[in-house]
């Protein structure tokens, strides 16, 4: 029997993912204890198939939303539940097998190895991906460095993380938005505005066709709104925090030099 941590805990929120989702809890229980899933309102039976895991594996633990209310919501219930067991980290991942289940422990080792950095992950696209998402995630990145002033984050979108529960927490609790698609950008974003360290760790990601048992949420027009508007909303942010965030950057580079010349 794997030794369940009680620390670390892998977090998958999800929503109409269908077959796929039992396969990736079933994945993720054989590399990493505990796991925790929360159905974000599902109408596909999901909710219940896992229950019956549940009761045959002790460290799965399932939540349920009665309505969908987005995936920064699914996670903000996590994370509430996280902090009550005090846990002090959490692994997001994906439900519909886009993530790469084999890389959760390596991201776990570097998160207890740097318990105050958020470890994200940096996608690796292969040929299924669809073009106009690779390229479109580019205009994402470019602003959301811009907001950061810099902060070496790699990708903004890709939801493959290792956060601190209570710094997570303090970025969502900072703003009423972050609670549907916009999750994983808003929050890098205001975590590096905290001062929270990044880490980049590169890993494979793959877009299964729906023959193989793919499942999106993503909605062109809708999703992109979403994210024009958040973009919008941040780059004013960092306006109004630029003399702290350009203070900050100046003192790290200080920082930097007065290492290198030890």
């Amino acid at each position: 029997m794997k030794s369940a941590s009680k620390t670390h805990l892998l977090l998958i929120p999800t929503y109409n993912t269908g077959p796929m989702l039992l396969q990736v809890v079933r994945q993720a229980l054989a590399v990493w204890q505990p796991v925790w899933v929360v159905v974000d309102g599902s109408d596909d039976g999901s909710a219940e198939t896992l229950q019956e895991l549940a009761a045959s594996e002790t460290q799965l633990t399932v939540l349920r939303h009665a309505v969908n209310r987005g995936k920064g919501s699914a996670v903000y219930t996590g994370l509430q539940a996280a902090l009550k067991e005090n846990f002090s980290h959490v692994l997001t991942m994906d439900a519909d097998g886009q993530h790469p289940v084999s890389a959760v422990q390596s991201f776990m080792e570097i998160s207890r190895q740097h318990p105050l950095a958020m470890v994200l992950g940096e996608p690796v696209f292969d040929s299924s991906a669809p073009a106009i998402r690779v390229k479109g995630r580019k205009i994402s990145n470019f602003f959301g460095n811009l907001e950061t002033l810099g902060a070496g984050i790699h990708d903004v979108l890709f939801g493959f993380r290792v956060y601190p529960v209570k710094a997570l927490l303090e970025a969502m609790d900072s703003s009423s938005f972050a609670r549907r698609f916009d999750f994983d950008p808003e929050v890098v974003v205001r975590m590096a505005w905290q001062g929270v360290p990044v880490i980049n760790r590169p890993v494979p990601v793959r877009y299964l066709s729906a023959e193989q048992g793919g499942v999106s949420q993503f909605r062109y027009l809708r999703d992109n709104v979403l994210l024009t508007w958040m973009h919008g909303r941040l780059l004013l942010g960092m306006l109004l925090r630029l003399p702290v965030l350009l203070w900050r950057k100046l003192r790290n580079s200080r920082r930097g030099r007065c290492r290198e010349d030890q």
